[in-house]
Parts: structure tokens; C-alpha cells; sequence
């Protein structure tokens, strides 16, 4: 399998397991930094590999594919080779970008007909197309096309509607990807917005696809924090013990170990490395706004407990300078920092579960988290 679970906690059902990939070992559970062009913004591949030890980041199918195109990096050996990145990638079908443009896509039992954002070309995205693009990117693990619907949710027989078609595609990409001899791995989406029902219909039919993985989606899409976790909640246990759960798009630092808590294994987000470039950095002792003037003067590190580069370097001082300046250095050091803290809380929620130690580490953040201001 390339899936092994190594430990279980009996309170609470977090995980820790290895995910086996073509590119090296993930153990889980896992935050995958964000590369969505095929880099992940202000790092270097070997920052990620040799200060951070990623052992995994996502891309974008929807992105590549437009620029600079899935043929041309196919031909350049696949996304590894072509971005020097030697660990795992896992690439999203593009489906959320597609659905996120609604003015500019139309929606078909085939596939879905998107203008590019890029210069306004028509384009088809079908469970098959998507398929062969990430096979083209050579990514590790590959999601399927599925419809993501907006929040507030629609009306139940819309979302059914819509769940039905996210099957169909699913079963329609499978059947063609068991048509390749290859390593890569491909994970069917359970959808259902905000209705349980729904979410365990889809997760029930999606098990028939014996898939290596399983992704949870359509949340991060607006709603409120305790319904997310609680689709996950009820979504997770539906799923094969003995294959990774991958919820999409989340979290916020102290959410990370609430998902992990409901039995999800894989998680990303946009938020360490976007809110780094925007001069809002995640410490141990809360959030640092750069621009507050309280900063000017002030010597101490960014956090005193955190080993990163960034925090062994620089005053604040220094850094909310750089961000007040609008100095490129500043994206750097501060991206470099908020994805440090985030894979320090997965690795630390990791060892908890290893070591039998998860429910304390979870009533711990839970109080910090109560303690920290609105």
C-alpha cells in the first residue's frame, strides 16, 4: 500500500502514518506549502527542501495548464525536473479555479467550458482531461474534477444534483487513469456542501473507486469554521482507515490540529505564505501586524522560540522596516517564517500522536487558543 499507518490516538482518532510516494516518504499528518505555478512564492526549491524540510507542496493543474502549458513541461522531463523540486508534489485538478470563475465557465455533463484569465481562450476541462494533464505534470498524487459549490450553501436538490455529477466525473477519470501503468495517485473529492446526508452519500459511492486516497472539498469556500469542522467531522471516519484523508484549503494555525483531531491526514492553504507577503506573521506568542507602529524600535527576534533563519537573523525592527520599504526581502523572510511555524505544528502534532501524548497537546492549544483575543 502506499499508505501506512503507523499510529492511532484511542481518544480522538488522530493519525500518524507515511504516505509512500515516486518522490520520497511524507509522513503524516502533513501541511503541503502552496506552489501554485509551480513555486511556491519568495522560496527556493532548496530553502523548502534544506531550511524548511517540506517533503511535500501542492500545484495547480488549472494554472499550469494555461502557462506555460502541460505539453511543455512534459517535455522537460514533468513538474520535478522543471521546477528542481526532487520531493512530492500533489496537483488539484483545477476544478475550484474553474468554479471560482463563474462568470467565465459554463458547466456541462461533459466537462466545464472556462475562458482563460490570461487572454480570454476557451478551454474544455473534462475528468479525462484533467487526468492526462497531471499525468503530463508527473505530480505524485492527482485529484479528480469535481464541481465545488459556493457558500451559502444552495438548495438541497442543487447540491445533489451537483454531488451526482462530481461522481460521475470521479468514475469517468478512473476508469481512464487505470488505463496508465504509473506511480502517480489518484484521489476522487467527496463533496455535499454544508448537508451531512449528502456528504456521506458522496463519500459511500466514492469508496466503490477503491481509490489510494481520499479528499474532502468545497470547504474553505466562506463558511463558518465550526460547520467546516464539522463536514470533516462527519466526512473523515466514512473514509478507508488504511488511505490518507486530504481536507482542502485549510487552516489556520490553531485549526490545524482540530482537523487532525477529526482523522484528516493532509491539509494546505494559502494562508502562511499569502499572509506573510501581507506583513501578518503567526508566532507562539500570537500574531505580529508589521506595520503596527509599535515595531519601530523593537530588538527582540520575530520569536524567540522559533529556530527559522528569519527569527535567528533579523529584529522586528529590521522587518517591518523591509515590509514598510516594500523590499522583496521581506516576502522572503517572512514566507520563510510563517511555513516554518506551520510545519513545526505538524511536526509537533505528528510526535504527539506517536508518543500517545495527542489529547494533552490538544487541550493545550485549545486553551491558548480561548486566551488569544478576538
Amino acid at each position: 500500500m502506499a499508505f501506512e499507518l503507523q499510529a492511532v490516538c484511542p481518544a480522538t482518532g488522530a493519525r500518524a502514518g507515511i504516505l509512500h510516494t515516486a518522490h520520497g516518504d511524507v509522513p503524516t499528518p502533513v501541511f503541503m506549502p502552496v506552489g501554485t505555478q509551480g513555486t511556491v512564492k519568495g522560496l527556493t526549491p532548496e530553502q523548502l527542501a534544506n531550511d524548511l524540510d517540506a517533503k511535500i507542496i501542492l500545484s495547480n493543474t488549472y494554472h499550469l495548464y494555461l502557462r506555460p502549458g502541460h505539453e511543455l513541461i512534459r517535455g522537460f522531463g514533468g513538474l520535478h525536473e522543471y521546477m528542481q523540486w526532487p520531493r512530492a508534489i500533489l496537483t488539484d485538478s483545477g476544478g475550484y479555479q474553474v468554479f471560482s470563475l463563474s462568470k467565465i465557465r459554463k458547466v456541462t455533463e461533459k466537462g466545464v467550458i472556462f475562458q482563460s484569465h490570461l487572454n480570454g481562450d476557451r478551454h474544455l476541462f473534462t475528468p479525462e482531461s484533467t487526468v492526462d494533464t497531471q499525468l503530463a505534470l508527473g505530480s505524485d498524487v492527482m485529484m479528480v474534477l469535481d464541481e465545488c459549490l459556493e457558500y451559502p450553501a444552495p438548495p438541497a436538490r442543487e447540491v445533489k444534483r451537483s454531488m451526482d455529477r462530481t461522481i460521475r466525473w470521479a468514475r469517468e477519470a478512473f476508469a481512464h487513469y487505470r488505463t496508465f501503468e504509473t506511480r502517480q495517485m489518484l484521489f476522487p473529492i467527496v463533496q455535499g456542501s454544508m448537508y451531512a446526508d449528502l456528504r456521506r452519500a458522496c463519500a459511500e459511492q466514492l469508496l466503490e473507486l477503491d481509490a489510494p486516497g481520499y479528499a474532502i472539498g468545497g470547504l474553505s469556500v466562506g463558511e463558518p469554521r465550526d460547520l467546516s469542522l464539522a463536514m470533516a467531522e462527519i466526512t473523515a471516519p466514512l473514509l478507508p482507515a488504511d488511505r490518507p484523508r486530504y481536507v482542502m484549503g485549510v487552516g489556520k494555525p490553531e485549526e490545524l490540529i482540530e482537523y487532525v483531531a477529526r482523522g484528516v491526514d493532509m491539509m494546505d492553504c494559502v494562508m502562511p505564505s499569502r499572509n506573510a507577503r501581507n506583513g501578518c506573521l503567526f508566532t507562539s506568542e500570537g500574531r505580529v501586524v508589521m506595520k503596527h507602529a509599535k515595531y519601530k524600535d523593537d530588538r527582540a527576534p520575530l520569536d524567540a522560540n522559533c529556530p527559522c533563519y528569519t527569527c535567528k537573523t533579523f529584529t522586528r525592527s529590521y522587518l517591518r522596516h523591509l515590509f514598510l520599504a516594500g523590499e522583496i526581502l521581506f516576502s522572503v523572510l517572512a514566507t520563510l517564517h510563517n511555513l516554518r511555524y506551520y510545519l513545526d505544528i505538524m511536526r509537533r502534532i505528528r510526535q504527539s500522536i506517536l508518543f500517545g501524548e495527542f489529547p494533552e497537546l490538544l487541550r493545550q492549544v485549545r486553551e491558548e487558543t480561548l486566551k488569544e483575543p478576538a
